[in-house]
């Protein structure tokens, strides 16, 4: 039988690398995942084999490589679903350089740029 689905938001397919920093993590200690899954005006999910549990707050450093330049968009985030493959992040905060960079990463990729409009405003 099929889980429904509750999500609203439009993913996108999306590899790329993502730095996780827990934010009450006094150690330092980081988490990178090499490989992302999709991408969303809300969240990401990474997988990995490191977990944190559901609720933690992080930082997380979503690289973005060009051909000829690479950016960081730093956002701040929780963990909101954790299985044997990795982790869901939904985005709590984000910068307006970085939702600017990350809608139009979702317009390019989706084919659908009046639907994420519709989730910048909804």
């Amino acid at each position: 039988m099929e889980q429904e689905e509750r999500r609203k938001n439009l993913r996108v397919k999306f590899d790329t690398s993502v730095w996780i920093y827990p934010v009450d993590d006094v150690s330092g200690a980081a988490i990178f995942c090499q490989r992302t899954r999709d991408l969303s005006l809300r969240g990401i999910y990474c997988y990995t084999d490191q977990v944190l549990p559901e609720g933690t707050m992080v930082e997380i450093r979503l690289q973005l490589l060009g051909t000829s330049t690479a950016l960081s968009l730093n956002i701040k985030a929780h963990v909101v679903r954790v299985d044997r493959e990795g982790i869901a992040l939904q985005f709590d905060l984000i910068d307006i350089d970085g939702l600017f960079y990350l809608k139009n990463i979702l317009y390019y990729n989706s084919g659908n740029p009046e639907k994420i409009d519709a989730e910048l405003i909804g």
